[in-house]
């Protein structure tokens, strides 16, 4: 059996539906609450469905049946301000459940962030090491709390501690797809501009504050759900460790994303450009980009969608249907 933390939710919900399809033993821990969250797994063989509060006495009820822990549960949004609760689901649960996999012989694969790199002004290397490590400054909590979690990771590997059969941990750079829509103001780019081409016929992107730097130029990695889930299954399939970034290789421009989105809504492109707020300007990113290099020599070879081909795939087989959910 394969337990997916977070498995309700955007990122998990999808990797819940590929093991599905493979037939896999799914067992999901999430919170559902009362909206829609839970059509993200509705169309899914599931073996059990467990509470947060519960993981405890279903770990040891299972740890004989569990083969893999795939954590993707955590407190995600960047504007969350309350440290102590994102102290609490982001890195004590981690490595509570870092340290059962280690003890108990089961792969760990877990969600760490591209906003553990900060500003950028360190790059974006996956170099493992604690003294790489050691030099990134993340900006907020979130990205403070995935990077506590990476250090703590790399020191057990660095002292040759007991491990788990194997581990990966995901540096995950900008992910759009199917089953975002819970995700509030923290849902993709993409999904965000469909609405608003949708409801208005245009969008609205920021303007440059930066010299040598167009207006909507402003670019990020963006990767399509369906590529993460296929990096996953290769490592559960290849037994692979290591932390590792999941981008695609490639900055595209919010500029690029604009006419990506109305090229699969087929409709005319409408674009005006308005100054970034005050508050964001001081560390307002300009330029992320996965370095993919590590994962292309761990043996993962497989090509990555294209921007265009991503969102036409997320418009025309989701956002533009009556059936919305993977």
């Amino acid at each position: 059996m394969i337990l997916v933390t977070g498995g309700a939710g955007f990122i998990g919900s999808n990797i819940v539906a590929a093991l599905a399809a493979r037939a896999e033993r799914v067992a999901v821990c999430d919170r559902l609450g009362s909206e829609k969250k839970w059509r993200n797994i509705a169309k899914h063989a599931l073996q059990d469905v467990v509470t947060p509060d519960a993981l405890d006495l279903w770990l040891e009820r299972h740890a004989d049946d569990l083969v893999a822990i795939i954590h993707m549960g955590a407190i995600s949004s960047t504007a969350e301000t309350d440290v102590d609760l994102i102290l609490r689901e982001n890195v004590t649960l981690s490595l509570k459940l870092w340290d059962f996999a280690r003890e108990r012989g089961i792969a760990f694969i877990y969600a760490s962030s591209a906003a553990t790199y900060g500003d950028g002004t360190q790059g974006f290397s996956d170099d493992p090491s604690p003294q790489s490590l050691s030099r990134l400054r993340p900006l907020n909590p979130y990205g403070w709390s995935k990077h506590v979690v990476d250090r703590r990771i790399a020191r057990d590997v660095a002292e040759r501690r007991m491990l788990p059969r194997f581990w990966v941990g995901l540096k995950f750079f900008n992910v759009y797809g199917p089953n975002e829509y819970h995700k509030g103001q923290q849902r993709s780019v993409v999904h965000q501009m469909f609405e608003t081409i949708r409801d208005t016929g245009e969008v609205r992107l920021f303007k440059s504050h930066r010299a040598g730097i167009a207006d909507g130029a402003q670019s990020r990695d963006f990767i399509h759900v369906s590529d993460c889930v296929n990096v996953i299954l290769w490592f559960l399939d290849n037994e692979v460790s290591g932390l590792y970034n999941l981008g695609t290789g490639h900055a595209r421009s919010f500029h690029d994303l604009a006419l990506a989105t109305f090229a699969a809504m087929e409709k005319a492109p409408t674009i005006s450009f308005v100054p970034t707020p005050e508050n964001l300007r001081a560390h307002y990113q300009y330029w992320t980009q996965a370095d993919m290099t590590r994962l292309r020599a761990a043996g993962f070879d497989a090509p990555f969608l294209s921007l265009e081909d991503g969102v036409k795939n997320y418009v025309t087989r989701y956002l533009a249907t009556d059936d919305i959910y993977a």
